[in-house]
């Protein structure tokens, strides 16, 4: 099983929470608030966000973090990749001189392969398209005569 990191996860998380509400400047603590995740982890995901250059920070009052562009134009990939560094499937895929077998693994050339594919399809999702949207329709409550009739 492929697995993020549940930082490079949380980062996600923030990251599309600020793109849900663009309009907004949220500090670490309202953030972990609103998607309740641990204070300390959040200010830690915006650390490497911001160093990363996806999220802007304001210091006073009012200060705060938004997403320093568009969501359209930050890709899951790149978040990820601030909190965990480059993506990589197996150790050879992105640390290929220090792996003792590259010489003669027969599944190097694969791996590097799946995680290309694995790369582009992650840099393939906006942050924007990672917003939860209401559905369309909700269905309207009964009425209390609706309920009681047979």
């Amino acid at each position: 099983m492929i697995i993020l990191s549940k930082l490079a996860d949380y980062g996600v998380i923030v990251a599309s929470h600020l793109a849900a509400h663009p309009d907004r400047q949220m500090t670490a603590g309202v953030l972990a608030s609103e998607t309740r995740l641990p204070r300390a982890t959040v200010a830690k995901v915006l650390k490497a966000l911001a160093h990363a250059g996806i999220v802007a920070g304001a210091r006073g009052a009012a200060g705060g973090y938004r997403l320093s562009r568009a969501a359209g134009a930050i890709s899951v990939a790149a978040v990820v990749a601030a909190i965990d560094g480059a993506i990589g499937l197996t150790q050879c895929s992105i640390h290929s001189p220090e792996c003792e077998r590259s010489g003669f693994c027969p599944t190097r050339p694969h791996w590097r392969r799946i995680n290309q594919v694995v790369g582009t399809a992650l840099s393939a999702v906006s942050l924007a398209e990672m917003v939860p949207h209401p559905p369309a329709f909700l269905p309207e409550k009964p009425s209390v005569t609706e309920t009681l009739s047979p």
